[in-house]
């Protein structure tokens, strides 16, 4: 059941953003945390013992999210259709045995 996998934190599920993100997570039976600063979704979860993140975030009317799924010690902004970029990453990894 999508989202049963995360904790999110007091957010209507018709207002939680980073959707394909969530999926992708929840596909992989990766646990996270979702929570909601100013109408931008966050996304924190560990992997393999490693803390990773993925931060949206709004400038000026830009739509982009934070991330360090592509080098855990290295955050980089992904701007353009970065939900869909951030989730294919995720889904390269191996699945989580549970």
């Amino acid at each position: 059941m999508p989202g049963s996998v995360g904790r999110e934190k007091s957010v209507p599920a018709e207002n939680r953003r980073l959707k394909k993100v969530r999926e992708a997570l929840d596909q992989k039976k990766i646990s996270y945390e979702y929570t909601d600063e100013d109408g931008c979704g966050s996304l924190d979860f560990l992997f393999r013992g490693l803390k990773f993140h993925v931060w949206e975030y709004c400038d000026n009317g830009e739509w982009g999210a934070e991330t360090n799924v592509f080098n855990v010690g290295k955050s980089r902004d992904i701007e353009t259709d970065y939900e869909a970029v951030i989730a294919a990453e995720i889904l390269t990894w191996p699945d989580m045995i549970q």
